[in-house]
């Protein structure tokens, strides 16, 4: 894997770069053939919701395999933009892409029966996905565990699978789009921007650090990097963390915004009609 050699010598033939790491690849090949088998065995399934499928399997290969997989234990500003591309735009893509209900519909009565569990219905509650994306985020940031990321490679790969799976979870509830239990349009908002603070302390944690939070850094860091240059490029890491991420949130807040706004039309229209109906 081609690094730089000064923490200066970072130049753009350096994006055109990429890291083919044999799990990845191999996870994203096997979710894309699960779903794509779903969606033969339900004709019917919505080609908005295979095409935002495709779109997080993309964004996934290139937060993992392109240049962002490359650097992102060299540099940790790097780290935190491939995380947000994860947890904030690969998560809530794969949640409009509803792959629970193409299981659901795809599968025969075991697989029904499985997801209609309560095991299944405690892990998709609304609750379970918040309490999850609240703990997630600090903890894999600032903690020993992310410490222990840059030493194996295997922690880095499972902490890439959690930034998935709970943004998927905390997204799922957000959006409610799938079946189980779901809040009202107008909460769903209240419960993205509830999550918001999460990411706001947690890049401000970093970025009032007075030290490199994490020992293993300065080893992966590329060589000739001063203990200033580290600080100050987990200060970056943080900024993006804090700044990029309320940006992505608040983003999310629109189709949800507009799918709330939608929903209270569609109930006026129905409360009119009843009140017509009894002719007041």
């Amino acid at each position: 894997m081609p690094m730089p050699t000064t923490n200066s010598g970072f130049s753009w033939h350096h994006l055109n770069q990429w890291h083919f790491g044999v799990v990845p690849l191999l996870l994203m090949a096997i979710a894309l053939a699960l779903y794509l088998w779903g969606v033969r065995r339900v004709p019917e399934w919505p080609r908005a919701r295979s095409l935002g499928f495709a779109a997080a399997i993309l964004v996934t290969f290139l937060a993992t395999e392109s240049v962002l997989g490359v650097y992102d234990m060299v540099y940790f500003s790097a780290h935190m933009i491939q995380h947000l591309a994860l947890i904030m735009v690969a998560a809530p893509l794969f949640a409009l892409a509803a792959p629970l209900d193409l299981w659901y519909h795809a599968g025969g009565a075991r697989t029904r029966a499985l997801l209609d569990a309560r095991v299944m219905a405690v892990l998709t509650h609304p609750l379970t996905g918040f309490a999850i994306y609240f703990v997630v985020i600090p903890v894999t940031h600032l903690s020993g565990i992310a410490n222990l990321m840059m030493q194996h490679e295997w922690v880095h790969h499972a902490e890439q699978v959690a930034f998935l799976v709970t943004g998927y979870l905390f997204f799922r509830a957000a959006f409610g789009l799938e079946r189980g239990r779901t809040l009202h349009p107008g909460l769903r908002l209240v419960y993205v921007m509830a999550a918001v603070p999460v990411d706001t302390f947690t890049g401000l944690a970093l970025v009032m650090a007075s030290s490199v939070p994490f020992p293993a850094y300065a080893s992966m860091a590329p060589a000739g990097s001063t203990p200033a240059w580290l600080l100050a490029n987990v200060h970056l890491g943080g900024a993006i963390m804090w700044i990029g991420g309320d940006a992505l949130m608040l983003l999310a807040c629109i189709p949800i915004t507009a799918a709330w706004v939608k929903w209270e039309t569609a109930r006026t229209k129905e409360i009119d009609a009843e009140l017509d109906a009894l002719g007041i």
